[in-house]
């Protein structure tokens, strides 16, 4: 009877086990039930693996094997960030004329071309030709996937689709990291050249799930014109109605949607926290205080558990302005204290910098999730669904543009003015974050009045 009374109590526990893992993996499911999302989703897990691999070892392999410079390495990036930028705008502009589904396997394709080609430079000219190749089609490739997500999914859809494709790309790039490690262990030519070879493989084996996107993803949203209407007198003639069509498109244009602008540019300002995490945190922990440098690695995998546990649940209902609104007020103010607190941990006691430091770093990781989310949803809401591609063209070459501009700001502030450079640091997140919340009120207080105008003109002629 010993044995079956304390074999009852365990017999419980397990199935309780069993119950929280199903429960687990229930929602794990249930987060890409829909099929579309499910084939982006392994698409984007095969091919961030190799996106990994490529950014674990590329600088190093520039440096240590094909023999450039420091200053050459820096043209190189800077030169794929500016073609990410404009094949951002083009791309756009192509997925709301074309389908944007063969686009995305065109640009995907090119781009794992690109990055097996990188396995053959040998001098600065050549690496710098490929790299101009594989940012052009990559910024491409991404923002026809977000052209897809904005006609594929609904609007509460839409900002949990992406914050799902952000932890799964988080999830792989680490993955992918951990297998670049390879090379830099074996040390060899063979080892970089054989990995970036598989980096570019690996976008090849996504294009195995993304042909399988149906030809849903192509359709404009329901109710919108697919073409550009005739001129006002009903003029079949070509001329007059391509001059129709261009006035028609001028009105869908993002460049004449000022909010639409303002938004890119305080999202853009705001993504510049990247650049403080990857360049100013590990430089001011190295070079200001007292912590070890091993709390570089460990504060970049916080932030990867925090993109990773929490993107999702933490984007849920952003597709709404208030919510959206409420999202970029909080992260700037958790941004903002993030600058003030990395900027105290210099000149104080290893313990206490380490502490400082851990906690900014979880500020500033949570900043960081809830800026996407909220940037997502305004970005997908405030657009014009006619043009979907263009704009979300417009948004993702902001970002581009922000991160170009990073590295030099977070070289002017906190490397060059110390303390004073993370105060200024902390107003401009700050100012980007509640004035990107400002943007989002106001465009839920118009909706507020659109929804409320036909029971107010019913009250009226009642």
């Amino acid at each position: 009877m010993k044995h079956n009374a304390t074999s009852i109590p365990c017999g419980r526990r397990f199935w309780e086990k069993r119950t929280v893992t199903r429960s687990l993996t229930a929602r794990l499911a249930a987060s890409v039930a829909d099929p579309i999302l499910r084939i982006l989703v392994t698409a984007t897990l095969i091919s961030r693996v190799g996106r990994g691999i490529f950014l674990a070892v590329t600088v190093l392999y520039f440096t240590l094997i094909v023999g450039l410079s420091a200053g050459e390495v820096a043209v190189i990036l800077a030169a794929s960030s500016a073609a990410g930028v404009l094949a951002s705008f083009a791309s756009g502009w192509l997925a709301d004329r074309f389908p944007v589904r063969r686009l995305l396997l065109a640009f995907t394709a090119l781009e794992a071309l690109g990055l097996i080609c990188y396995a053959l430079i040998g001098d600065f000219g050549t690496a710098l030709a490929i790299a101009i190749v594989v940012g052009a089609f990559g910024q491409a490739a991404n923002t026809s996937r977000m052209a897809i997500l904005a006609r594929a999914f609904a609007p509460e859809g839409r900002v949990h689709a992406r914050a799902v494709l952000r932890t799964v790309t988080n999830l792989a790039i680490a993955v992918g990291s951990g297998v670049g490690a390879i090379a830099l262990a074996i040390g060899t030519a063979d080892a970089y050249r054989w990995l970036l070879v598989i980096a570019g493989i690996s976008y090849l084996l996504a294009l195995v799930r993304l042909v399988r996107l149906p030809a849903s993803v192509d359709e404009i949203p329901a109710g919108e014109p697919v073409e550009p209407l005739r001129t006002e007198t009903g003029s079949l003639d070509a001329v007059a109605n391509r001059r129709a069509a261009r006035r028609a498109a001028a009105v869908h244009s993002p460049w004449r949607d000022p909010r639409y602008l303002l938004l890119t540019a305080l999202c853009a300002v705001f993504g510049m926290q990247f650049g403080v995490g990857e360049l100013a945190v590990p430089l001011w922990i190295t070079q200001q205080t007292e912590a070890s440098e091993v709390l570089v690695a460990a504060v970049l995998i916080l932030n990867t558990v925090v993109v990773i546990c929490f993107q999702v649940p933490l984007s849920r209902g952003t597709h709404d302005f208030r919510v959206a609104g409420r999202a970029a007020g909080i992260a700037a103010w958790l941004m903002a204290g993030a600058c003030v607190v990395y900027a105290l941990a210099a000149g104080i006691p290893a313990w206490i910098a380490i502490i400082a430091i851990i906690l900014a770093a979880l500020g500033h990781a949570f900043a960081e999730v809830l800026s996407q989310a909220s940037g997502w949803g305004l970005s997908f809401e405030l657009a014009d669904p006619v043009r979907m591609g263009t704009y979300q063209g417009l948004f993702g070459a902001g970002y581009s543009i922000g991160a170009m501009a990073a590295p030099l700001v977070v070289a002017g502030t906190t490397e060059s003015m110390g303390f004073a450079g993370w105060m200024l640091l902390a107003a401009v997140f700050l100012a980007s974050g509640l004035g990107i919340r400002a943007i989002a009120r106001r465009a839920a207080r118009t909706a507020e009045r659109v929804a409320d105008a036909p029971a107010v003109a019913a009250s009226i002629t009642g």
